[in-house]
C-alpha cells in the first residue's frame, strides 16, 4: 500500500470510527460489536504507525470515545476507573504492568483488580449499609472497549 492509498483508508476508518463513537456514546445505539470496533481501531493504529506522517491530533487513536449523552450527571468516582487497553492474554497483562511500573517506579506498590471484559457500559456501583445508593457510568465508557 502506498501513501495515497493509506491516506484514503485512514480517512475512511476515521469517518467510520467517529460515526460509531457517536452512535455508541450519544445515541446509545451501537451498530457494530466491540470486536468489530476494536478491529477498525487496530487497522487505523497500524496504518498510522506504518505512515506516521498521516497521524493527526483529531484521529480517534488520539482520544477516547466521544462525549457521553446528556442524561448522565457528573459523578466523582472514589477510585479511578481505568482501562488496560486491549489485553487479550496474560502476556498483554504483564506488558501493561511493566509499563505502569516504568512510569511509577519499580518499587511502587500496586493494587488493582482485573476482570474479563464484557461488552457494554462500564459502571461503578456504590453501596452503603448493603443498599445501592449510586450507579455511575465510567467517565470514558469507550475506554472499557479499548
Amino acid at each position: 500500500m502506498d501513501e495515497t492509498e493509506a491516506l484514503r483508508r485512514v480517512e475512511q476508518l476515521r469517518a467510520q470510527i467517529h460515526d460509531h463513537n457517536y452512535r455508541y456514546h450519544v445515541l446509545d445505539d451501537p451498530s457494530i460489536s466491540d470486536g468489530e470496533y476494536d478491529a477498525l481501531m487496530r487497522e487505523l493504529r497500524n496504518l498510522e504507525t506504518q505512515f506516521p506522517q498521516l497521524l493527526s491530533a483529531d484521529s480517534p487513536t488520539q482520544r477516547v470515545g466521544a462525549s457521553p449523552g446528556g442524561q448522565f450527571a457528573k459523578v466523582r468516582h472514589p477510585q479511578p476507573m481505568l482501562s488496560l487497553g486491549n489485553a487479550f492474554d496474560e502476556g498483554d497483562l504483564r506488558a501493561w504492568r511493566e509499563r505502569v511500573l516504568r512510569l511509577l517506579g519499580p518499587t511502587t506498590p500496586l493494587a488493582f483488580v482485573v476482570e474479563p471484559k464484557i461488552d457494554g457500559l462500564a459502571i461503578a456501583l456504590t453501596y452503603r449499609d448493603g443498599r445501592l445508593v449510586q450507579g455511575a457510568p465510567a467517565a470514558t465508557a469507550r475506554s472499557a472497549r479499548t
